[in-house]
């Protein structure tokens, strides 16, 4: 797995966001559109993808992903999907996904998470050292201890 730093991949990222969120702004005027994930936050080393979290209220829900889906983008499998939380994925060769949330649901911890790495660049080159020793894992592996070091920051108050 190749790690990009923040002036290789972060410009580019933020460029696609704001593309992106005009057009689920058109579609889903309701939604609350954010960027998330490293691309998000100063100084993280990434693989160079692009996450935008669009939360909605739960009668939304499917609506909203079926408007999403029209921007090119379809369910990414072997990821949790629940009526609380669905991942898509571009069929654009642009490496974004959307992570549509519920509305006060346990899933709006990527916000929690982005802000508290905002927050602290202790806890950013925490974040960067955790990946930089991933970088011979395969993507399961790599999950797995990127999803402890999110739990713990989570937990952390």
């Amino acid at each position: 797995m190749v790690f990009l730093e923040p002036e290789q991949y972060q410009q580019r990222c933020a460029q696609l966001f704001n593309s992106y969120h005009k057009d689920i702004s058109t579609l889903l005027p309701f939604a609350q559109i954010e960027h998330i994930g490293s691309s998000a936050i100063p100084n993280a080393i990434s693989k160079g993808d692009l996450d935008i979290y669009v939360e909605v209220m739960p009668d939304q829900f499917e609506f909203a992903i079926a408007q999403l889906k029209t921007l090119n983008f379809v369910e990414k499998q072997n990821t949790l999907r629940t009526d609380e939380l669905c991942m898509l994925e571009s069929l654009n060769n642009d490496n974004v996904a959307f992570q549509i949330v519920v509305t006060d649901s346990v899933f709006t911890f990527f916000l929690t998470f982005r802000n508290k790495l905002m927050a602290s660049p202790t806890l950013v080159n925490e974040y960067n050292q955790l990946k930089s020793k991933c970088s011979h894992l395969d993507h399961d592996q790599y999950r797995a201890v990127k999803s402890d070091f999110i739990n713990r920051v989570l937990k952390h108050p």
